[in-house]
């Protein structure tokens, strides 16, 4: 049930407040939730529990390295020239700003509730029958306007405004998502390339020792049973080949798709062989609040959090009346002559009041609906700090294990390849037998693939740790005006 008053301007003005009051003293005004009472239970730590590998990670002197193009670091022309083009037209981008285009228009709609509405008219009537002097003429304009007394249009706003700031977020998540697969779909791709290319390298060594293995054979100097066991070594490396170029083409491939082209587009760019990209031996990781400031994705889940919360308070403002003023300006004649006379004048201005006294509970029901998603947006929030920090947590832990790994690994291949050129000398000479030939190559090339294969581990997992760290995007520090850091939400 909807109660309302209206009353024209000649009455005092007085009447409103009256009016007001006596309706607010009927309306519904149940005690609704409290959308500032809310915080979060996440606490943000103070250093890392990687401390070590963060610390050895740390730039000298304390200088901040930027992040927002972190990928220049790495010295490689082809990334680099990769994600820029991914940033300017990739898929994932457009879709983030269309986005914001959208939550742009919708601030501008919510905003345009503050202002009246003016329309503008014109009618010529006539009954059945009747002679044209009896046309009766129309003519004027219409305005009316809602006055925002309870902050219902200004909480609206408010989250418009919100939202508006959560797709800009968005916006940047999805730049620093691109940046990181791009550059994590590269590694992979050149590491596929370098193990493609010493499986060849080995089948080409491996050829020439069947070939000294027959022509020892020929001679009477060993068995064909060390020529069989040579044609299974080399048959097994080349077995190897095709494999690993499928899985060379299916990382090109992501490529394409990352950057919206069609498949094999980037071939003929990324065809010729290159090494690994050369990452920066020390990079500032900084403190968890900080990371958490410049995380595009925990901005975006604070911004929805305010968005509900405003929500939420225009939703409790409709518990209170409505105050709508209403006025129009015309003309009104029976004939076309006399319609702009000043004796056809007519005008009207209204003020209407209405407030809903008994509605079976949909606005009780909608306000806990809206705190059940006000609710439902904290814990997202919270989610977003907590997947932050261990994102981090366990890029650092990768890194920090992968180069562990790197350097056993290398110490390993140095060792492989002394024992491999060992052994086939003194096989050569007629002081060893095959066997150890046929360890020594397997161990060679096993080595071999382990070290390049931690190489593209440790880089991934860096890529990973700027990737958690927020960098990728233009913005790394939120402007003065912005949201406050999650880090002021925490408790």
């Amino acid at each position: 049930m909807t109660f309302a008053f209206s009353f024209l301007a000649s009455r005092p003005l007085a009447r409103c407040a009256v009016c007001l009051l006596t309706l607010s003293g009927c309306a519904p005004l149940a005690p609704a939730p409290d959308p500032g009472a809310r915080v979060s239970r996440v606490v943000t730590p103070e250093d890392w529990r990687q401390r070590e590998a963060a610390a050895n990670l740390a730039a000298e002197g304390g200088e901040t390295q930027s992040l927002a193009t972190w990928w220049a670091a790495f010295g490689d022309r082809d990334l680099s020239d990769l994600i820029q083009r991914a940033l300017l037209n990739a898929p994932d981008r457009r879709l983030a700003e269309a986005r914001l285009r959208q939550a742009r228009a919708q601030r501008n709609l919510a905003r345009a509730d503050y202002w009246p509405t003016l329309s503008a008219s014109a009618r010529a009537s006539r009954s059945p029958g009747s002679e044209d002097n009896n046309t009766h003429y129309q003519a004027g304009f219409d305005a009316s306007w809602e006055v925002d007394v309870f902050g219902r249009t200004r909480h609206a706003v408010a989250a418009s405004e919100a939202d508006l700031a959560a797709a800009e977020a968005n916006l940047s998540m999805a730049e620093v998502t691109l940046a990181a697969e791009i550059a994590r779909e590269y590694v992979t791709y050149r590491t596929l390339q370098a193990r493609y290319a010493i499986a060849r390298q080995n089948a080409q060594s491996q050829t020439e020792l069947l070939e000294i293995v027959r022509w020892r054979a020929a001679a009477g100097l060993v068995s064909e049973m060390d020529v069989e066991n040579a044609r299974v070594l080399l048959a097994q490396t080349e077995a190897s080949l095709p494999l690993l170029a499928n899985e060379r083409l299916s990382a090109l491939h992501s490529l394409d798709v990352l950057l919206g082209l069609t498949p094999g587009s980037l071939e003929n760019t990324l065809s010729a062989p290159r090494p690994l990209p050369r990452p920066p031996e020390r990079i500032a990781v900084g403190i968890p609040a900080d990371t958490l400031a410049r995380r595009p994705d925990v901005r975006a889940a604070e911004a929805s959090l305010r968005a509900e919360g405003e929500r939420a308070d225009a939703q409790s403002a409709e518990r209170f009346p409505v105050l709508t003023l209403s006025g129009s300006f015309g003309w009104e004649a029976i004939s076309r002559a006399a319609l702009g006379e000043h004796e056809s004048i007519v005008r009207s201005l209204m003020a209407a009041l209405s407030a809903s006294l008994f509605d079976g509970g949909r606005l009780k029901n909608r306000i806990i609906a809206q705190d059940a998603v006000l609710e439902e947006a904290l814990v997202r929030y919270e989610q977003s700090l907590v997947a932050a920090l261990t994102e981090v947590e366990n890029a650092l832990a990768a890194h920090a294990a992968g180069q562990s790994r790197l350097a056993l690994y290398a110490e390993a291949l140095e060792a492989a390849r002394g024992a491999a050129t060992l052994a086939r000398q003194m096989y050569q000479a007629g002081l060893s037998d095959f066997q150890s030939v046929l360890e020594s190559q397997r161990s060679l090339l096993s080595a071999e693939e382990n070290r390049i294969n931690a190489e593209g581990d440790t880089l991934l997992a860096l890529v990973a740790l700027y990737k958690a760290m927020g960098g990728g995007w233009r913005q790394e520090t939120p402007p003065a005006n912005s949201p406050s850091s999650p880090s002021a939400h925490t408790s």
